[in-house]
């Protein structure tokens, strides 16, 4: 990724003291050099059929596959481009996204996160049409953490043709061993513990932030990597900002079907 590009990204959503507002227009030989550079992007009007489409093609293009997220995800352990990170849930949420028309089927109470109840059914958030969106603010996101709003239709079309668009190194051997690490400190996890105890734990196991800690868990949750297993929630979780992760305690372990679907080239 160009530095400069990065920096103005990161410069027009964060400062020292966190979060500023979004400009109420991109313009500026600054923004126009990291639109270049495929960094930031003009606001995006599209429909939610449109989108779909689009990842089905990414797909069936062969663009993005399941072995380029992986790596893209191994390769960001040791480098630290937190950016790569995400393209491994937003290729499993939407490998199987069939392409289909948005209906708002679903009542409103058995809905988890949209009335379309395909989009529902994969655990995405869409609506029917996204008018002037901005992605730039998505792309901070990733930039900076690897992330935030993974489930959301449009996040995930952006990051998968960004993937495309990337040439992704072969993981390295120091890549396999942080991922190594990481499991076991899954499987060193106490029945009752949660993804907050399973953060601490990842603290000296790979270079990171605990924001970036909390990310991961996201991620391999919308992977299915962590899964919650049909048993019996223990002991208390307190408040905690997780979506996809917040229910998994420690004896649910990680589903070794999924960590072999997405890593077993390298394990």
């Amino acid at each position: 990724m160009d530095k400069k590009a990065k920096k103005i990204l990161n410069a027009t959503f964060w400062s020292s003291k966190g979060w500023k507002n979004a400009p109420a227009a991109y313009s500026g030989e600054d923004f126009e050099y990291a639109k270049a550079r495929g960094v930031m992007f003009d606001p995006l009007t599209v429909t939610h059929d449109e989108l779909v489409a689009r990842i089905r093609g990414l797909h069936e293009s062969g663009e993005v596959t399941k072995e380029k997220a992986a790596a893209a995800f191994l390769h960001s352990l040791s480098t630290r481009r937190v950016e790569l990170r995400s393209a491994l849930s937003s290729y499993a949420l939407t490998a199987d996204l069939p392409v289909h028309g948005y209906t708002e089927h679903l009542p409103q109470a058995a809905r988890r996160t949209s009335a379309c109840p395909e989009c529902d059914g994969a655990g995405l958030q869409s609506s029917r049409d996204y008018a002037n969106f901005d992605l730039n603010v998505l792309n901070f996101e990733r930039v900076k953490w690897g992330g935030v709003r993974h489930n959301w239709l449009p996040y995930c079309w952006m990051d998968l043709d960004l993937l495309a668009k990337s040439e992704i190194g072969e993981p390295a051997k120091e890549d396999v061993d942080i991922l190594r690490a990481m499991l076991q400190a899954v499987d060193d996890c106490e029945p009752h513990e949660h993804a907050r105890k399973l953060e601490t734990r990842w603290k000296d196991r790979l270079p990171s932030n605990r924001a970036e800690r909390d990310t991961i868990m996201e991620i391999w949750a919308y992977a299915g990597i962590l899964a919650e297993k049909d048993t019996p929630r223990l002991g208390r979780r307190g408040d905690t900002d997780f979506m996809a992760v917040e229910g998994w305690q420690g004896d649910d372990g990680y589903s070794r079907e999924a960590l072999l679907r997405f890593f077993g080239a390298w394990l």
